[in-house]
């Protein structure tokens, strides 16, 4: 049986949520819920909601009382999404562009 839950639009960058991703793939459920919880990142706390979700959903669509230690994060994807593009002033009239980027984070519950 799998799970997947998914998150659209967060304001971090996907270079910075694949570095917490990492930590927690191919992990079991409470391992990683465990390495969420110390982990001291941004992202960190909205990959730990968004896994919370993804057990909620394998507890909603499964018929019998299914035991989420069984189950185990197969994938973590994070791709970019779009990016708001703003800017500061400089020195001598000048601006700079300053990138502010967006994430979609996917994960993907396996029962083992």
């Amino acid at each position: 049986m799998q799970a997947v839950a998914s998150v659209r639009y967060v304001r971090t960058s996907p270079t910075k949520a694949r570095l917490v991703t990492a930590l927690i793939e191919g992990k079991r459920v409470n391992e990683a819920l465990n390495i969420l919880a110390f982990t001291h990142r941004g992202s960190a706390r909205i990959i730990e909601k968004l896994l919370k979700s993804a057990i909620a959903n394998v507890e909603e669509r499964s018929s019998e009382k299914s035991d989420i230690d069984s189950f185990i994060i197969k994938k973590a994807i994070v791709d970019g999404g779009p990016v708001l593009k703003r800017f500061r002033p400089r020195a001598r009239g000048r601006a700079t562009r300053i990138i502010k980027r967006t994430s979609h984070i996917t994960l993907l519950l396996e029962e083992t």
